[in-house]
């Protein structure tokens, strides 16, 4: 069974910056995808970012690219969210996940297998 940990959510002001992590255990996570999500009360998931953890290839949603980073660090079995330039558009509960393959579309959450608890981001203006 995976188990995946978030943390590193918080209050904070637009501009600055924040670093998630997510702690997976569990499995070899060789041939997995690693994903970022959010979520607003009333709204639907979003796709944040993901990342392949075999080829490092990245994935990023729009509404983020250039200011997000995803990274993985093999050896402490962690995903970061390193996010830059905040904004209060940002604020949302975000949950890591894990889907068990490497290949097909990453951005879906509704293809992810593992799901953490979530941490609450929280940009004010």
């Amino acid at each position: 069974q995976v188990h995946l940990v978030e943390s590193g959510g918080g209050l904070v002001q637009a501009g600055d910056s924040l670093r998630l992590s997510c702690a997976a255990s569990g499995r070899t996570f060789s041939s997995y995808t690693m994903g970022w999500f959010r979520q607003v009360p009333g709204k639907e998931r979003e796709f944040v970012a993901a990342i392949r953890w075999s080829g490092s290839r990245t994935f990023y949603a729009d509404s983020v690219k250039g200011r997000f980073t995803i990274s993985r660090d093999s050896a402490k079995n962690t995903v970061y969210l390193q996010m830059n330039s905040l904004k209060p558009e940002d604020t949302a509960v975000y949950y890591c996940a894990a889907r068990n393959s490497d290949y097909g579309d990453p951005y879906y959450g509704n293809g992810y297998n593992y799901w953490g608890q979530g941490t609450q981001v929280t940009v004010s203006s």
